[in-house]
């Protein structure tokens, strides 16, 4: 843990920006249940993204569309009673904010009061302003996301990098100080060129935290059980697996099977 991370009792968005201003990069995982989310920030992480990807790694799905705004608040509300210092920002789900900007206020404010979170995230960029406008007036804090926003996967039909040509690229920095306009207190940027995500990164003076973007923005983050090799058959160019918990998850249960099998557990000592 850093000189400057000891001394910060409660990551904020000011504390955010002030690791921005003075170079130093933000850390931020996915986090959707209390027992990991405990790990993760007696770990000295720095921002919990209560992620829709739940809908994937904690459901099933194939997409992150089927995940409803109850079950992002059951699993919000999981990782904050979990946390003493990082910063929980919790995904927005599809179909909560894209009809108006009254319903996405309705959905950032039952996120904040139930589960106790920090700030929303929601996908997009000038196409969303008024919904982001809306919620800030409330005093909730938004991130922004650019790039390859999962939510729209059926739109692009691919997982592919975005923003390579030039047309796109400019949009997205258009977007992103759109973003930082209204008021946004950082953008997550998602399969983009590294040189693009670079730009971007010095053009805004927002924190920017980046997936599949390169080193040159202000912080890193990945789903969780994609970092410590949980999940197995999702493997892109951009993930450093730090840990194989598969495997050492099968290998305990593995031994615990057979330990039942042979009656050597429980033992002796193990009965009352």
């Amino acid at each position: 843990m850093s000189i400057h991370q000891s001394n910060i009792k409660r990551v904020t968005t000011h504390q955010l920006q002030e690791m921005k201003n003075r170079g130093e990069k933000i850390s931020m995982l996915t986090a959707y249940d209390y027992s990991m989310a405990r790990i993760l920030d007696g770990a000295g992480i720095d921002v919990l993204l209560v992620g829709d990807s739940a809908s994937n790694v904690m459901a099933g799905n194939e997409t992150t569309l089927p995940i409803t705004l109850d079950q992002m608040i059951y699993h919000a509300t999981s990782v904050v009673r979990a946390i003493n210092r990082a910063f929980v920002v919790v995904d927005v789900p599809f179909g909560s904010y894209q009809g108006s900007s009254s319903e996405a206020l309705k959905s950032a404010i039952r996120i904040m009061k139930e589960s106790g979170a920090h700030g929303v995230k929601m996908e997009g960029g000038a196409e969303i302003r008024k919904s982001i406008l809306r919620v800030l007036s409330a005093g909730v804090p938004v991130m922004g996301h650019l790039g390859l926003t999962p939510q729209s996967i059926y739109k692009f039909g691919t997982y592919t990098v975005r923003a390579k040509e030039e047309e796109e690229a400019e949009k997205l920095i258009e977007d992103a100080k759109c973003l930082e306009e209204c008021g946004c207190f950082g953008i997550v940027l998602e399969k983009i060129p590294r040189e693009l995500a670079k730009k971007v990164s010095k053009e805004v003076s927002i924190p920017t935290i980046g997936i599949g973007a390169g080193p040159d923005v202000d912080g890193q983050v990945l789903v969780v059980h994609d970092m410590l090799g949980i999940t197995q058959e999702f493997k892109p160019r951009f993930l450093r697996q730090y840990a194989d918990l598969s495997g050492i998850i099968n290998g305990a249960v593995t031994e615990y099977i057979k330990d039942i099998k042979s009656g050597d557990f429980p033992s002796d000592k193990e009965s009352y």
